[in-house]
């Protein structure tokens, strides 16, 4: 077993905090373990001026650490499960995706409370994508206002950019002690979130079996085959940060696996929903066939005009 470990993580609040979660696990699980917490600048990081579908979408928040592991400089790395790309390069691999806290999308808006009080109009800042198109399926009226940064700038925005309402991710509001300012958690019938939303993914080299086998422990299964079954729908329909897709799997009481998804035009106007079930062993194909039909039905037209005007 190593005695020491290098996590790999962004330098925001919530990457650092995720960071120091998977450490402390690690700590109690090998109490004689050291390590060490490298921080380090991702492209998203440093681009903020420019809306995420615009630079690349997927990878923009995992490349660098990636580079730093292949290289040996790091020995893992823990990311937002949403922020990494279902192709992976060469080399490395997810040794763990941990157990999913709540997978959904907040509204903040001290003033109207949730979003069938918003007044016609109101102005709703996100950064996401697929949120915007939802939000506009569900509201045409409102003007949605693009909004970078990290959570603490996005939640200061609310208040210096004069807006109504903003929307983030349940999961790292919660993980920073903030679920304070949720005032309403959108129901997944107007807002399914992105892929992996909610959980956390270790990567690590595919080589390096000793660091492997000390991570296994952080594995949950359940979580896993859901999000893999979310991972290989986003695959097949070859989507990204830039296409308007939410989906969302999870495991019932029966243990089948029941996943949701829609493909949506940017401006909420189209809008292809399905949904599959079956067990979780064929978590992969469940993904992979889900998006297919929706592809046939409907939503490869709508993917295609959206390639037409990026």
């Amino acid at each position: 077993m190593k005695q020491k470990l290098v996590i790999g993580t962004r330098g925001s609040k919530l990457a650092l905090w995720q960071a120091n979660h998977i450490a402390a696990c690690l700590r109690e699980h090998y109490p004689n373990i050291v390590i060490e917490l490298k921080n380090m600048v991702t492209t998203g990081d440093k681009i903020l001026d420019v809306p995420l579908a615009k630079i690349g979408g997927k990878g923009l928040f995992t490349k660098e650490l990636e580079v730093a592991m292949l290289s040996g400089e790091i020995d893992l790395a823990v990311h937002s499960l949403k922020d990494v790309p279902t192709q992976l390069p060469e080399g490395l691999i997810l040794a763990a995706v941990t157990d999913r806290v709540d997978p959904g999308d907040a509204l903040i808006s001290p003033e109207y409370k949730t979003l069938d009080k918003l007044p016609v109009n109101a102005k709703v800042g996100t950064s996401s994508l697929r949120r915007k198109a939802q939000l506009l399926n569900a509201r045409p009226d409102l003007t949605i206002v693009d909004l970078r940064g990290n959570l603490d700038t996005r939640l200061k925005k609310l208040t210096t950019e004069n807006l109504d309402a903003i929307l983030l991710a349940v999961a790292g509001l919660r993980r920073l002690g903030w679920a304070q300012h949720i005032t309403q958690v959108l129901p997944q019938s107007i807002c399914l979130p992105a892929v992996g939303q909610g959980a956390l993914a270790i990567e690590a080299r595919e080589n390096d079996a000793e660091t492997l086998d000390m991570l296994a422990f952080l594995n949950h299964e359940p979580t896993r085959q859901a999000t893999l079954a979310e991972r290989t729908f986003l695959a097949e329909v070859e989507g990204g940060c830039q296409v308007p897709i939410g989906v969302h799997a999870q495991l019932d009481q029966d243990g089948q696996v029941g996943l949701n998804a829609v493909i949506m035009s940017p401006d909420g106007k189209e809008a292809i929903r399905d949904t599959i079930a079956g067990c979780p062993a064929e978590a992969a194909m469940l993904g992979q066939t889900l998006a297919v039909r929706m592809l046939n039905n409907g939503g490869r037209e709508i993917l295609a005009k959206l390639f037409e005007n990026q």
